[in-house]
C-alpha cells in the first residue's frame, strides 16, 4: 500500500515543531505555575530513553527497563569499553560473510576485478587451480568477452543491417527471446526438484554465456525460489560467478545494517557510523570497492573510541583514504620522481586534495586559520605517502623518491626534510590544535546532543580533549557528564537520518533480518545510500538536509510495509508487540470509553515508543487505522480486527518515532 500525502503531513507536522515533551498545556488559573515543560528534569525512565536515543541506533522492547535495573551510569560505562561485551549473537549472523574478515588482497583474488581477469586472460597471471575458484575466473573472463564481442557486433549492426527489415528483426528477436524465457521457465522447475547443494552445482557447471541467459530469463520469483533455501556461502558462490565485486560491496553492507541492529556494543557502532561519515570515503570509487572493507574494520572501528590521533594517523595511512583523495599518485614537483615514472608516461605532481580536506574536513575546520599556502605546503609533506603495487598487497607504503625535498612551513611551524616522519609530525600538530578540539568536539555535540550545541558545552569538551592528548572516551564522558545533555529541551529533539531511522525502526519491532536488500534500496530511495556520500564532507546529521515532504513518505510507506511485513527477508510480529505491557499511563483518549482496537494501538504506542506519542498522534493514527488505504478493508466488507501491522506501520511513521 502507499500511503496517501495527507495522513504524512498529520503525522509530520510535529517534525517542524519543538519536542512533543515541549509542548505543555497552559494553565488558566491564578495558581503559582510550574516551570515550562521544557525546563523541567526528565525522570529516571526519561533519562534512559534519552541516553537509548542518542548512545544507540535505537531501543528494543525492554531496553529501558533494563538501563533502569543496571543504572544509567553502569551501562554507560559498559558501553565504553565495548571489549567487554558479550556479542556472539551478532558474530553467528556475520559468520556467513567471508569478505568481512578478508583483507583487500584476499578479496581481489577470490572475487577479482576485470583487472585481473583481464590478466589472467592475457596469461600475465596465472589461472586458480581451485575449482570454485577456477569456474569464478572462467565465468568472469567469458563476461569480459562477451561485452567486448557485443560491442563490436554492435558496431557492425550500425554500419550495416545486411538489407534486414528492421520489423521482421524487431519480430524474430521477440520470438526469441519468449522462446529463451519459457526454455528457463521449464530449466528453473526442474532445478527447484534438487537439493539446493545440488542446484548450485549443476549452476556453476554451465556454460558461463548460458548461466547469464538463464538468469535474465527467468522471472524475479522464480530468481527467488531458487536462491531462497541456499546457505549465504551458496548464494556468494553463484553471485561471484556473475558479479565478484558485487559478493565484496553486498556483504560489506550486509555487515553494516546487521551490527547496528543486532550488536550489543551499540556505542562503539554509532561511533563507528559517526567517524567514518566524518572521514569519509566513496564506496564506488575504483579500488574502494575492495578497500573500504578494511578500512571501517581495521581503521575506523578500531579506532572508534581511542585517542583521535591515532584515529587520524590510521586513516591517513589508510589505503582506501590514499585512494579516494588521490594522494596515493602526489608526487614532490622537485623530488627524484618527478617528471616521468618508470613506464615513462608524466607524474601526475603535487595533488593537494588529501591536504586541504585533511585541514579543512578532518581537524582544523573550514574556519581553522589555514591558508592556500598551508595547504600547498601540506601537501608538500605528504608527498611520498602512497601504495604498494596491487600484488604486493596495495598496503601504505613511504616512497622517498617522490617525496618533495626541502624545508616546508604549515602554520607557521617549520618542517624540516625528515622523510616520512614529516608528515607524521605534521598530523600531529594538526590532532593537537586548539581549532581542531573545537571542531571535532562540535560535531560530536551535533551528533549527540543538538544540530545547534550550546557552545558552554561545546568548550567542556573541547578542554577535555586538549588535557586528555583527544582521548574520545573522555570527552564522550564530559558530554554525558554535563547538565546540557540532559536538559529537557533536547528530548526527542533530533529528527533521525534515514538510516537511524530503518535501523530504529527494526530494532524497535524485534525484526529478525536475513535478507538488508530491501533496506538498502529504501536508503537509495531516502538518498542516504550505504557508502554511498561521493563527496568527503559524508552525510549531514542536521534535519534540514532530511526533512520534507518526499522524505517523509518515502519513510512512512517504508515503515507500512516494515509493519506489514511487505519486505522480503524481514519478518516480525506486531501482534506480540500489542501484548506487551505498559509501563505508563493511557492517553487521555483512552479514558472516555473502552474500546478493545484503541487497547492494542496503545500497547504498540507504548511498545514502540518508550514512554508513548502524544495525544494529538494517538488521534491522528486512530483516525486513519480504518481507512481502508491503511486497513485493507474495502467499504463493503464486514468488521475485521484491528490490523496491528498497519497501526505499527502508522507509528514508525508518526514524529515521535522520527526523532530521537
Amino acid at each position: 500500500m502507499t500511503c496517501k500525502k495527507p495522513l504524512i503531513f498529520a503525522l509530520a507536522l510535529a517534525l517542524a515543531l519543538p519536542a512533543t515533551n515541549a509542548l505543555a498545556a497552559s494553565h488558566k488559573d491564578k495558581k503559582p505555575k510550574a516551570p515550562p515543560a521544557a525546563q523541567q528534569p526528565m525522570d529516571e525512565r526519561e533519562r534512559a530513553e534519552h541516553l537509548l536515543n542518542r548512545l544507540t541506533f535505537g531501543a528494543r522492547p525492554g531496553d529501558v527497563d533494563r538501563v533502569l535495573s543496571l543504572g544509567v551510569d553502569q551501562w554507560i560505562a559498559q558501553q565504553m569499553r565495548p571489549e567487554k561485551i558479550d556479542d556472539h549473537a551478532l558474530d553467528a549472523r556475520l559468520d556467513p560473510y567471508r569478505t568481512l574478515r578478508m583483507s583487500a588482497a584476499e578479496m581481489v583474488r577470490n572475487f577479482p576485478p576485470d583487472q585481473v581477469l583481464k590478466a589472467v586472460a592475457d596469461g600475465k597471471l596465472p589461472m586458480p587451480k581451485d575449482a570454485q575458484l577456477k569456474a569464478v575466473y572462467t565465468s568472469g573472463i567469458a563476461r569480459l568477452n562477451q561485452k567486448k564481442e557485443a560491442k563490436n557486433a554492435r558496431l557492425a549492426e550500425n554500419a550495416d543491417l545486411l538489407g534486414t527489415n528492421p520489423d521482421d528483426l524487431t519480430a524474430e528477436k521477440r520470438e526469441q527471446r519468449q522462446a529463451a524465457r519459457e526454455h528457463a521457465r521449464s530449466r528453473a522447475l526442474d532445478l527447484l526438484e534438487q537439493p539446493a547443494a545440488q542446484r548450485v552445482q549443476t549452476l556453476a557447471a554451465m556454460d558461463p554465456d548460458e548461466r547469464r541467459g538463464f538468469w535474465r530469463a527467468v522471472t524475479g520469483d522464480d530468481r527467488e525460489r531458487l536462491t531462497s533455501d541456499m546457505t549465504p556461502e551458496q548464494k556468494e558462490l553463484l553471485l561471484s560467478l556473475e558479479n565478484p565485486v558485487g559478493v565484496v560491496n553486498n556483504e560489506l553492507m550486509q555487515g553494516k545494517l546487521l551490527r547496528a541492529t543486532y550488536s550489543e556494543r551499540q556505542l562503539l557502532e554509532v561511533m563507528t557510523d559517526f567517524w567514518f561519515n566524518h572521514f569519509n570515503i566513496y564506496l564506488g570509487k575504483g579500488a574502494d570497492r575492495y578497500l573500504v572493507t578494511s578500512y571501517e574494520r581495521d581503521v575506523i572501528r578500531a579506532n572508534a573510541l581511542g585517542k583521535f590521533r591515532d584515529l587520524l594517523m590510521a586513516t591517513a595511512k589508510s589505503p582506501a583514504m590514499l585512494w579516494y583523495l588521490d594522494n596515493w599518485q602526489s608526487v614532490g614537483p622537485d623530488s627524484k620522481a618527478a617528471g616521468r615514472n618508470k613506464n615513462g608516461k608524466p607524474n601526475q605532481g603535487l595533488n593537494e586534495n588529501y591536504a586541504r580536506e585533511v585541514m579543512e574536513l578532518h581537524t582544523l575546520g573550514v574556519n581553522g586559520g589555514y591558508t592556500q599556502s598551508d595547504v600547498t605546503e601540506l601537501a608538500r609533506v605528504l608527498t611520498g605517502w602512497t601504495l604498494e603495487e596491487p600484488r604486493d598487497g596495495g598496503g601504505f607504503i613511504f616512497r622517498e623518491a617522490r617525496h618533495e625535498p626541502g624545508d616546508k612551513v604549515v602554520l607557521g611551524r617549520v618542517f624540516h626534510e625528515n622523510g616520512q616522519r614529516e608528515g607524521e609530525a605534521a598530523l600531529e600538530m594538526l590532532a593537537a590544535h586548539p581549532a581542531t578540539a573545537h571542531f571535532i568536539c562540535t560535531k560530536l555535540a551535533q551528533r549527540f546532543v543538538s544540530d545547534a550545541p550550546p557552545e558552554a558545552l561545546v568548550e567542556r569538551m573541547a578542554y577535555t580533549f586538549q588535557t586528555s592528548d583527544g582521548d574520545i572516551r573522555q570527552v564522550l564522558t564530559t558530554m554525558l557528564r554535563s547538565p546540557e545533555f540532559w536538559q529537557r529541551r533536547y528530548f526527542r529533539a533530533k529528527v533521525k537520518t534515514p538510516l537511524e531511522f530503518m535501523v530504529s525502526a527494526l530494532r524497535a519491532t524485534n525484526a529478525d533480518v536475513t535478507k538488508v536488500q530491501p533496506i538498502s534500496d529504501a536508503l537509495n530511495r531516502l538518498g542516504m545510500p550505504l557508502y554511498g556520500a561521493q563527496p568527503p564532507t559524508g552525510y549531514s546529521m542536521k534535519a534540514e538536509s532530511w526533512v520534507n515532504s518526499g522524505a517523509l513518505l518515502n519513510r512512512l510507506n517504508f515503515a507500512l510495509a516494515l509493519g506489514n511485513g511487505r519486505l522480503g527477508g524481514i519478518k516480525l510480529d506486531a501482534a506480540k508487540l500489542a501484548e506487551a505491557k505498559t509501563v505508563d499511563a493511557k492517553p487521555p483518549a483512552m479514558a472516555a470509553k473502552p474500546d478493545p482496537d484503541l487497547d492494542v494501538q496503545t500497547r504498540l504506542e507504548f511498545a514502540l515508543v518508550p514512554g508513548g506519542v502524544s495525544p494529538q498522534t494517538h488521534q491522528t493514527i486512530a483516525q486513519q487505522r480504518n481507512d481502508p488505504a491503511i486497513s485493507g478493508r474495502k467499504l463493503d466488507d464486514p468488521p475485521r480486527p484491528i490490523n496491528a501491522g498497519a497501526v505499527a506501520g502508522l507509528i514508525l511513521g508518526s514524529p515521535e518515532f522520527q526523532r530521537r
